[in-house]
């Protein structure tokens, strides 16, 4: 992960999206009890309590050891306990079992992010140093605002990167409520999935021809969305709705799930293996279907874009249509065409590295470029997408089996 042409931001600016960003999360904890931020019951599912101990392990580890002399840290073994997977940063606890850590407790965790928060807008508060002027070799002050990018992009990356977890406290609470029998309730007026456009079956054809894909801008990017480069497409067509629910019944009605031809041999092996006949969330009861929300259990919405499928669900059901999935360059060329954001959309593109792809330097390196194989990509954004953290060159990437994201189908020919 890493921020490329970061928005030059001012001091006050930094400022306000950093207590934003982090107000924020803490906004999304509130429907919680205690009990909801421990359990972890799978391994691409982590627990409440770690998605925001790791978003201020970020700040701590990143910044404030870096930028701060003689910085302080909250507690020495949070280094080891909400460290992701940065092996150049040390140890880290096992993945499968952050849902383990019951110590420390909530209320630490809470406080730890205060303490890191308070630190944080100390450290953005120092004066800028001027050319020449009194504050021009304050030790605590890298030249982010000065022309340079340390401070700024840090900063900036880490807020991003807190804006995914986001989205990953959320997934993630989602997957673990929906393993309740009682099917909890996060918030009463709260069902985003069911969440739909009016666009009519139509499909935008695209001529053949070059097409520049990739960041290009003074915002904040990803290393993953660099270098702007040029690729050649022949003639498609994509549509404009996305394939929704009743579609996706049709489907299943039809033995998708039963027929060998629509799939790929692991979405077979797939299939059989875990005995899959449906989206994830989708349950049948007196011959009626529901959908597990954040709103409770609710009767399917038939209009709304089917959620929580795989890359091989969605390949399969794309053959089961005569058609297929976009390539993501194809994906972005059209995106102007289209209205998109209410699905994590699955394309036909292997996740690999773009022509003049570099990894950054330090841990942050870690990001991106190490996750490019087995994995697929993934282009748009989700109804529960954080504000102001989608652009349509954002490369998402996930392994084909995966379905605890907001994933749909579009199609394309």
């Amino acid at each position: 992960m890493q921020a490329s042409h970061p928005q030059r931001s001012r001091e006050t600016d930094i400022k306000e999206f950093f207590a934003s960003v982090r107000a924020h999360t803490e906004k999304l904890c509130e429907p919680l009890e205690i009990e909801d931020y421990i359990p972890q019951p799978v391994i691409d599912v982590s627990p409440v309590k770690w998605n925001i101990a790791h978003t201020t392990w970020f700040f701590e580890e990143m910044v404030l050891k870096q930028f701060v002399p003689d910085y302080q840290a909250f507690d020495p073994d949070f280094a080891f306990l909400f460290n992701s997977y940065y092996n150049s940063v040390g140890e880290r606890t096992p993945r499968d079992q952050r849902g383990a850590i019951t110590r420390p407790t909530v209320e630490r965790v809470f406080e730890y992010r205060k303490y890191v928060d308070d630190k944080m807008v100390e450290l953005l508060s120092e004066p800028p140093p001027s050319e020449g002027g009194q504050h021009a070799e304050h030790t605590n002050w890298p030249p982010a605002y000065a022309g340079g990018s340390d401070l700024a992009d840090l900063v900036t990356l880490g807020l991003n990167h807190e804006q995914q977890h986001q989205e990953l406290l959320l997934t993630d609470l989602k997957y673990t409520f929906s393993l309740n029998p009682l099917f909890p309730v996060y918030r009463e007026d709260y069902a985003p999935v069911e969440v739909f456009d009016k666009e009519t079956e139509s499909f935008v054809d695209v001529e053949a021809g070059v097409y520049e894909i990739g960041f290009e801008g003074d915002g904040f990017c990803f290393d993953n969305e660099l270098s702007r480069h040029r690729v050649f497409l022949e003639d498609y067509a994509i549509r404009k709705p996305l394939v929704t629910n009743l579609e996706y019944l049709d489907f299943i009605d039809d033995g998708g799930y039963h027929n060998s031809k629509l799939w790929h041999s692991d979405g077979w092996d797939w299939v059989n293996t875990n005995k899959i006949d449906k989206p994830l969330y989708w349950t049948e009861r007196d011959g009626e279907l529901f959908n597990y929300t954040f709103a409770g259990l609710r009767k399917l919405s038939l209009e709304a874009p089917v959620a929580h499928v795989s890359f091989y669900e969605a390949a399969a059901f794309a053959e089961w249509k005569e058609m297929r999935l976009p390539t993501e360059f194809e994906w972005e060329a059209a995106s102007d065409k289209f209205d998109w954001g209410l699905r994590w959309e699955w394309t036909n593109s292997a996740y690999l590295p773009y022509p003049g792809f570099r990894k950054s330097a330090g841990a942050v390196g870690e990001y991106n470029g190490k996750f490019m194989i087995n994995q697929m990509v993934l282009r748009g954004a989700s109804v529960i997408t954080p504000p102001g953290h989608s652009r349509n060159t954002y490369r998402n990437f996930f392994n084909p089996h995966l379905r605890w994201q907001y994933t749909g189908i579009r199609l394309a020919k």
